[in-house]
């Protein structure tokens, strides 16, 4: 029996990674993947256009509540239930754990990979969404849910070990195959399929009489020939983790084994597993389900605008809405979400770090609290904040005064998407920053036994912001960028109800005047540093050097201004790689004391 037990034990000692470790980490890999997925974004859609963006967007709307539904928050689950178990020394129950979660995953992986196959065949066609050229980009972003559930599990598996390295390394796997596949594979199809058009007039044998009608038959093709690199990649992160699993293991060790109680049975660790998973899964579907029902409302009421007051919508943008798109089957609807689609890819990588956060704080924050550890409590939930309001309000606030030169850059050939989502991102960068925050605060929410709790915050936040986006983009003179405004009232309401729950529930408070006025104070100097300089500078040098330049000097004035306020203490610094050599440096200038 022992040996059955101690089979699948590893020869290497568990890695039990602290809370800075873990970030470092896993921070490190989600700035790596955000990148290459941005360079994702920006290069396939500078090919495929705004209303090939608008395929993208469609085809993950319909994926996101199908995963949601398929994982139920099992990941997390998971990873809570391993780290409450290695705090109790219980390590047969971390064993079963995994084992359990296993056939579960491949049932529910299964049934989303058919209900989004299903689904390709109806949603991009329904009156309200209107989009078919979806079709293929959901048929190929299929798999993709059935190997992102066996990831969950040895994802949630390793976090609750607190070894954050194998979520890293396959996100990086992933990204890679995402990227060079993808990118391939769309330009392939473009390439190949605009030279029969200009050699024979046709593509794929059906003749088109202009170029732009040519280029809209493409682009629902190149647009899924993007997605697959999507599923090579999930493809590929699974088979890492499956392979790293079973050639060096986990950690736990033969004595860990031996002197562990014995294991609770499997009934009942499935139990335990499926009451922790519901509330949280129940989130992230109502999330989801949003997020598709949001997406549907916009197409809706950009249809609806133009059918009672087309005049004033194509008033207002003027010349950015071109004579080729009003023709186009995917309309002037599919045009104007493909702009707002062309911000996320900058809006969504400061979460993706506060995501990091939030993952590694989990099971520091649950130990903490299932030993009754108040002092441990406190730290790692102030650790939390601090970091993340140190990093979400001067990227929020810099992203919001420099968003429309950088959106100039990355889509340089599209100039009239730029236009309009030009209009929309200085709304959608101070969004950014309750987005971000939110994460992590819900995140220790869950941690504290609140499972629920964020459940229904995030259900009323989101109802607010598919109210707000209902209402504003159906205005004329608003439109798209009302779906900006919604987001931000949403997630402020989620992140303000959120924080004074946490506080509520743990009876701590962070310093709020040291973690959230000081950074507010430092990034409105940066932001206004960083603008000025490139209004200096624009014109004159290349736009790519001067925003280089501009982000540069907003880096040093946050900093010169965190220190002259005493925003940034010598504990957070020694967090830094060298943060002792910093601290001298900065001593020596009498910046720190």
């Amino acid at each position: 029996m022992i040996k059955n037990e101690t089979e699948n034990i590893s020869k290497l000692k568990r890695k039990d990674q602290s809370f800075l470790q873990g970030t470092v980490i896993l921070t490190g890999s989600l700035l790596l993947v955000k990148l290459m997925g941005i360079l994702f974004r920006i290069f396939v859609t500078g090919m495929i256009g705004p209303t090939g963006a608008t395929y993208f967007t469609v085809a993950y709307e319909i994926y996101n509540p199908l995963f949601a539904l398929a994982t139920a928050g099992l990941p997390i689950a998971i990873s809570k239930m391993v780290s409450e178990n290695i705090a109790s020394g219980r390590y047969r129950d971390v064993k079963e754990i995994k084992k359990i979660s296993t056939p579960i995953f491949l049932l529910t992986g299964t049934v989303g990979l058919i209900l989004m196959i299903l689904s390709a065949f109806v949603v991009p066609n329904l009156p309200f969404v209107n989009v078919p050229g979806a079709f293929y980009s959901v048929i190929v972003l299929s798999p993709t849910i059935f190997f992102a559930c066996l990831m969950s599990i040895y994802r949630g598996y390793y976090q609750g070990l607190k070894n954050m390295t194998p979520t890293a390394t396959s996100e990086v796997i992933e990204a890679g195959c995402k990227f060079f596949i993808g990118y391939v594979t769309s330009y392939s199809i473009i390439h190949f399929g605009m030279r029969e058009y200009l050699s024979k007039g046709t593509f794929l044998g059906k003749p088109y009489a202009t170029k732009e009608l040519a280029e809209a038959a493409i682009m629902p093709l190149a647009s899924a020939g993007a997605i697959l690199g999507i599923s090579m990649g999930a493809a590929a992160g699974f088979l890492y983790l499956f392979l790293r699993d079973k050639i060096i293991g986990d950690g736990i060790t033969k004595k860990e084994i031996l002197n562990s109680p014995p294991a609770q049975n499997g009934k009942g660790i499935a139990n335990t597993l499926i009451k922790n998973a519901l509330p949280i899964g129940l989130g992230a579907i109502i999330m989801n389900v949003a997020g598709l029902i949001d997406t549907t409302l916009i197409l809706h009421r950009i249809q609806y605008v133009m059918s009672v007051a087309q005049n004033e919508l194509l008033t207002h943008y003027g010349s950015k809405i071109s004579e080729a798109v009003l023709k186009s089957k995917d309309g002037v609807h599919g045009f104007l979400m493909g702009c707002y689609s062309f911000t996320l890819p900058l809006m969504m990588l400061v979460p993706a770090i506060t995501q990091a956060f939030g993952i590694v704080a989990l099971p520091s924050v649950t130990r903490a609290w299932t030993l009754k550890d108040k002092p441990s409590l406190k730290k790692s939930i102030n650790t939390v904040i601090r970091m993340t309001m140190l990093v979400t309000i001067p990227a929020g606030v810099g992203l919001s005064f420099l968003g429309s030169e950088l959106l100039e850059i990355i889509y340089s050939s599209r100039q009239n998407a730029v236009a309009i989502a030009s209009e929309i991102i200085p709304i959608l960068g101070i969004a950014t920053i309750f987005t971000a925050a939110s994460t992590p605060i819900c995140s220790m929410l869950q941690a504290i036994g609140k499972i629920r709790l964020p459940v229904k915050i995030i259900s009323i936040g989101l109802i607010i912001k598919i109210f707000v986006n209902y209402m504003l983009v159906g205005i004329p003179q608003i439109n798209i960028q009302g779906a900006g405004i919604g987001t931000l009232v949403g997630y402020a309401f989620i992140l303000f109800t959120s924080m004074y729950m946490l506080f509520k529930s743990t009876k701590i408070a962070p310093d709020f005047v040291g973690a959230i006025i000081k950074p507010i104070i430092a990034s409105l100097f940066c932001g206004v540093a960083a603008k000025i300089l490139m209004w200096l500078l624009k014109g004159r040098i290349f736009n790519l050097v001067a925003v280089i330049l501009s982000i540069f000097l907003a880096v040093i004035v946050y900093i010169l201004v965190l220190l002259s306020i005493g925003g940034l203490s010598q504990d957070d610094i020694i967090l830094l790689p060298k943060g002792e050599k910093i601290i001298k440096i900065l001593a020596k200038l009498n910046l720190i004391g």
